[in-house]
Parts: structure tokens; C-alpha cells; sequence
């Protein structure tokens, strides 16, 4: 099975803590679903000081974050207001448009904090991009888990290895934490149209090609992958079926037209989304093309 493409994580100062952006990136917008896809840390933060993401809006796509060490305070324009911590899953539905903040929880911000993670978001397919804005959490304990061929496998959302995620999805999606010993090979099954492994940590090999640690590397449609770790990795599969329709993005807005863009655009300009309960700090338009 070859690599058709492999995308290196873009360093991002956030403003006191950096990301590498691994999608979209100039070669590649989407693999199923994902369409954006950030790796938060490692970092570390001294005492009285942490994140501090304000309140901003989304349309059109389910954020999803996924911790490995550290927590983070989720609050929305729901109302929602949940701690999510390592190995738990945050999945907001935007639909026709949501604003939520992140920011570092109080006691982990007192005594200085850790944090290390991924956040991404998945579009929303044709005919549910105006859907209720919905916030579900799923704690560690409810997604299934299991060992294949000493590859220890979390499926976080989709289906994958014979196990489906309570995370409830509206596209057939792959998305797996995977911690892979020094020597271990996982084949991975071609049961999704497109798939990508990205190393959070250590080394892969898939046939003869090799990935790094902070690299995403999107396999070829169809057929078995095999993935081999010549030292301790772990890594985050990712993909689902491919969209009949193509993506726009700008900002925190998905779309499937230039349309809804604009007109969510203008509706946060007017202050026309729904505030988050207890917050009066906003993210303004950004004066970008």
C-alpha cells in the first residue's frame, strides 16, 4: 500500500502556545470528513497562566478535540459547560451556527498547566450543514477499545477493526488513537474510501516509505495498509468517505457555497449568533480576504 501524499504539520503561535497544522494545507484540503486538523502541544504553561480561547462562531461542521495530557473548559452558546480531560471526547455540532470559548480550567491554570492533544473539525454533509447546533461529551470509559496485533486501538469516532464510537456522526468517518510498541505492525483494512495516519509520537513505516512525528501521511484508495513501528509510536488514523461536494473555508465558517459564508460573516459582524452564557469577550471578524 503507498503514500500518495505526505503533509508536514505548519508551526502556529495561538498566542502563548503553538499548534502544527496539518489540514487543510496547500496539497491537500480533506481527508473524509476532516478539514481542518490541529496538533495542540505538547506545551506547558507556568502558574496563573494557561489558554484562553474567546468566544467565537462556527457554521457547518462539528468540532471535535481530543486530549492526550491536560484539560480543557468547553462553554457554548448552548449553554454547555464541561471539563474535558484525557481520553475523553468533546464533539460540538456548529450546524446552522454555534460560538463557544476554550480556556484553561481554574485549577490546572492556579497550579500551572499541561496540555497536549488534537483538535480538528469534520464538515457537515450536503443537507445537514443547517442542522441544530447540538454538544456532546463522551468520557474515556464509553469508547470501545481493543488490542490487534499489539496495537493498542481507541476508536474515537466512526467505525474501525470491527468496533463503532458512541459519537454520534452524520458521515461515515475513521477516527482511531492508536499506541503501537517498538516492532509492532497494524494493517489497517480498506473499509473507508479515504484514509491518512498522522504520527503524534515516534516513527512509522508503511511499506516502504517512512513518517516522522508531526507528519500526516495519506494512504492510496483501496487495499490493506501496513503499518509498522520501528520504535514506540503513536498515531491518529483519520478519514471516512469522500465528499460529492466540495468545501469552502474561511476563518471558523465551512460551507458548501460562498453564500453561507458571507451571510455568516455578516451575521457575526452584527453580533447576530447566540452569546455563551457568562462570557462577554468575542474573537471580531478578522479583516482577512
Amino acid at each position: 500500500m503507498d503514500l500518495t501524499q505526505v503533509i508536514a504539520g505548519r508551526e502556529r503561535d495561538l498566542g502563548g502556545f503553538s499548534v502544527r497544522r496539518v489540514l487543510p494545507s496547500a496539497a491537500r484540503q480533506m481527508v473524509g470528513p476532516f478539514i481542518f486538523f490541529d496538533h495542540l502541544g505538547p506545551a506547558g504553561f507556568a502558574p496563573g497562566t494557561g489558554i484562553d480561547v474567546r468566544p467565537h462562531p462556527h457554521i457547518a461542521l462539528a468540532t471535535v478535540t481530543y486530549l492526550f495530557a491536560g484539560a480543557l473548559r468547553h462553554r457554548d452558546s448552548l449553554g454547555s459547560d464541561q471539563e474535558i480531560r484525557p481520553g475523553d471526547v468533546n464533539w460540538m455540532t456548529a450546524g446552522r451556527g454555534i460560538v463557544h470559548s476554550e480556556r484553561t480550567p481554574p485549577a490546572q491554570r492556579s497550579a500551572g498547566a499541561a496540555i497536549h492533544g488534537i483538535q480538528s473539525w469534520v464538515a457537515l454533509p450536503d443537507g445537514a450543514e443547517d442542522v441544530e447546533p447540538q454538544f456532546t461529551h463522551h468520557p474515556a470509559a464509553s469508547l470501545p477499545r481493543r488490542v490487534v496485533d499489539g496495537a493498542d486501538l481507541t476508536v474515537v469516532a466512526g467505525t474501525a477493526f470491527g468496533l463503532r464510537s458512541p459519537v454520534a456522526t452524520l458521515w461515515p468517518t475513521l477516527y482511531v488513537d492508536a499506541r503501537l510498541p517498538e516492532g509492532t505492525a497494524l494493517e489497517l483494512p480498506a473499509e473507508h474510501t479515504e484514509r491518512a495516519v498522522y504520527v503524534v509520537s515516534g516513527a512509522l513505516r508503511i511499506g516502504a516509505a517512512a513518517l516522522a512525528a508531526g507528519e500526516l501521511g495519506v494512504l492510496a484508495a483501496g487495499g490493506t495498509a501496513r503499518l509498522t513501528a520501528p520504535s514506540a509510536a503513536r498515531l491518529m488514523l483519520l478519514g471516512g468517505e469522500r465528499f460529492a461536494t466540495p468545501r469552502h473555508l474561511w476563518w471558523n465558517f465551512v460551507a458548501s457555497t460562498p453564500q453561507r459564508i458571507e451571510a455568516a460573516k455578516t451575521r457575526w459582524a452584527a453580533r447576530e449568533f447566540p452569546p455563551v452564557p457568562g462570557e462577554s469577550e468575542f474573537i471580531p471578524l478578522p479583516s482577512i480576504p
